[in-house]
């Protein structure tokens, strides 16, 4: 019986190692999260590495909308809505609050659904509709 545990032993600590190794990567709707606040924080870096490579250009774009404002997010909350084949689809609640010269504007985060495609096991952002 001890010689048939000592066998097993190895095996089982390969499992456990290979299941950990596995289970990475983010859900979808913390990766909205992440990109959302990235674009706040104007992380040119986060924004690429959050984002597939279709949508880079795009991601830039809407990281410049809103240079020379001061923007936050209020009330942020993303969920997954469903899926589209080998798409993710997430929306999201809350809204970026921007504020230039005085002024402040809200943009409601729920006017789109974000669309991530997922590679090497991790989800990025690919667009919305």
């Amino acid at each position: 019986m001890r010689r048939i545990s000592i066998l097993l032993l190895p095996a089982l600590l390969f499992l456990i190692i290979l299941s950990a190794c596995t289970t990475g990567g983010s859900q979808p709707e913390q990766t909205v999260e992440s990109y959302l606040n990235a674009i706040v924080e104007a992380d040119v870096n986060k924004i690429i590495t959050l984002s597939c490579s279709e949508w880079e250009e795009n991601a830039m774009l809407e990281l410049d909308s809103f240079q020379g404002v001061e923007v936050s997010l209020v009330d942020m909350q993303c969920t997954q809505s469903g899926s589209d084949g080998d798409t993710a689809l997430v929306s999201c609640s809350g809204h970026f609050l921007t504020s230039y010269d005085g002024e402040n504007m809200e943009i409601g985060l729920d006017t789109r659904e974000f669309e991530l495609v997922q590679q090497s096991g991790e989800w990025l952002v690919c667009g919305y509709r």
